[in-house]
C-alpha cells in the first residue's frame, strides 16, 4: 500500500499527537500521528500493556528518545521503533513510515513495524 494522506501538518499540535482512524479492515485500526521537536512521527495508538490509546499521552524527550507516554500507568514509548522505555510495558507498538508534503502527512501503514525515522 502507497503513503496516504491522514491529516494536515497543523491538525497536530508541536508537542502533541492526534488519533486518526483507518478504514481498512486490514490496517492497525487507529495510529497517532505525533510531532515532536520539528518531526512526525506515525505510531499504533494502542497501548501494548492495557490496550489505551496513545494519542491521550505527553510527547516527550525520555532517555534522549522522542516518546510518547501511556496516560493510564506511565509507559513510554519510543517513536522511532515503538519500543518501551519503560515498565509496565514490556511489548513494542507497531510504527509507521511518514512522508511530509508541504502541509499534508502521509503515512504507509501497510509497512508495518519498521523503523520510524520521522518526517520534517
Amino acid at each position: 500500500m502507497p503513503f496516504t494522506r491522514v491529516c494536515s501538518l497543523t491538525d497536530v499540535k508541536e508537542p502533541g499527537s492526534l488519533r486518526i482512524e483507518l478504514d481498512d479492515a486490514a490496517g492497525p485500526g487507529a495510529i497517532a500521528v505525533v510531532r515532536f521537536e520539528g518531526e512526525v512521527f506515525a505510531i499504533s495508538d494502542v497501548c501494548s500493556h492495557a490496550e489505551v490509546p496513545l494519542s491521550e499521552g505527553d510527547v516527550e524527550e525520555f532517555k534522549g528518545a522522542p516518546t510518547i507516554e501511556c496516560w493510564l500507568h506511565g509507559s513510554c514509548f519510543d517513536l522511532t521503533s515503538g519500543e518501551p522505555t519503560n515498565l509496565p510495558a514490556t511489548e513494542p507498538v507497531p510504527v509507521y513510515p511518514v512522508r511530509v508534503e508541504g502541509d499534508d502527512v502521509y503515512v504507509d501503514v501497510a509497512a508495518g513495524a519498521t523503523p520510524n525515522r520521522g518526517a520534517r
